[in-house]
């Protein structure tokens, strides 16, 4: 995996001559694997889930980083966290080797932007809550978990989140319009943070 970042960076350069952001969205579920409760949790689980959605974040901002370096002339990170790395819900969403790779990416995003900074190069992260894609369907198909997001999710009249709605986020992030941001956590999460998100009464 460190190989295929690297080289990721390689064929940017050579299509386009430089590389001025990173934009790292790939991750997933470890369930399969036997992520899960801590004390339900396998080594192979913890193994394919932290170097899935942990290590994979590493590797593609140490490439770009290493460009950003090369060229002299800074450059943006983005990376996709949750707010399951700092916003847990116990009763459905209880894979702790995931949330320990979302929380570790962000303190990862932070110590980087740090050091970083005085070389012009920006790293922020987006969290977002429950957003449907193929690693969501889980949830989607459970009646129970999609009645809790209707509360816990409340904005947009209480729903499932949609890729599209971290876009504009992503694009603010990337863009010299956020020239003066960097180590920030930014929640697309339809409210999920500050909502107690009850179960509804049936």
């Amino acid at each position: 995996m460190p190989e295929a970042a690297e080289r990721a960076v390689e064929l940017a350069v050579g299509e386009f001559g430089r590389v001025d952001a990173l934009y790292h969205v790939a991750g997933g579920s470890g369930r399969s694997r036997g992520d899960g409760p801590l004390h339900e949790m396998t080594e192979e689980g913890l193994r394919y889930t932290l170097d899935l959605n942990l290590n994979s974040v590493i590797y593609s901002n140490r490439a770009a980083i290493r460009q950003f370096l090369k060229q002299g002339s800074g450059g943006v990170i983005l990376n996709m966290a949750s707010v399951l790395g700092y916003s847990p819900s116990a009763q459905f969403f209880a894979s702790h080797a995931y949330a320990a790779a979302k929380a570790g990416i962000i303190g990862f995003s932070k110590s980087i932007a740090a050091y970083y900074a005085p070389q012009n190069i920006r790293v922020n992260v987006i969290a977002p809550a429950l957003v449907e894609t193929p690693m969501s369907q889980r949830a989607v198909s459970n009646e129970n978990i999609m009645n809790f997001v209707k509360t816990k999710q409340p904005l947009d009249g209480g729903r499932i989140g949609q890729p599209e709605d971290c876009d504009a986020a992503a694009l603010l992030l990337l863009s010299p319009d956020s020239q003066f941001i960097t180590g920030q956590v930014l929640a697309v999460d339809g409210g999920w943070t500050v909502s107690e998100g009850q179960l509804q009464a049936s």
